[in-house]
């Protein structure tokens, strides 16, 4: 049997992941099972357990890569010529807000509360995320409002954490719908 390439076991190990996401919305983190992933996936369950030991190890990578997907598109913000303000921020950050996703990320912070393999991946990307935040609004406040650099940093602290709060509330929002409503105008 020929051997995988290290760029073919990194896309199998998405397809893996993004069919694991799928299911785990569908049918939640408890209820979904391997055969479920296997099934959605289309690939072998040996296959599965070629990448990933046990569903756990399954959810971690899952979780990992959606709450790092979140923090690199921040990064992005940050890096612009003229970051955002902070208002339009929240509003890209809203409006980039994949339900799927969304139901599986606040699954995850639930398991995050007894997992602590899955806590240090959450409370990682949170902290990621924050301080990205942090940086873009400090960057918009020197770039765009002519701040100096030290007094925006300190201004861009409680702003960062708010709309960190406010994106985490949009995030449950989203996933509380119900499949009607997200299809509503």
């Amino acid at each position: 049997m020929p051997r995988l390439t290290d760029a073919r076991k990194e896309l199998r190990r998405t397809q893996i992941t993004d069919a694991a996401v799928r299911c785990f919305s569908r049918n939640g983190l408890e209820r979904t099972s391997i055969a479920d992933i296997t099934a959605e996936s289309g690939l072998s369950t040996g296959s599965i357990y070629a990448h990933y030991r046990n569903k756990a190890d399954l959810v971690r990578a899952a979780a990992r890569e959606m709450l790092h997907r979140r923090a690199d598109t921040i990064g992005e913000y940050a890096a612009a010529d003229v970051p955002p303000d902070p208002d339009e921020l929240l509003s890209r950050l809203t409006a980039a807000i994949d339900p799927v996703q969304a139901r599986v990320g606040v699954q995850t912070w639930s398991e995050a509360t007894t997992d602590p393999a899955v806590h240090d991946i959450v409370v990682d990307a949170t902290d990621r995320m924050r301080a990205m935040l942090h940086d873009c609004v400090t960057a918009w406040l020197v770039k765009v409002e002519h701040h100096e650099p030290d007094p925006a940093r300190e201004r861009a602290t409680p702003i960062a954490h708010r709309i960190m709060a406010l994106y985490q509330a949009e995030l449950l929002y989203t996933a509380l719908r119900t499949p009607h409503e997200e299809t509503a105008p």
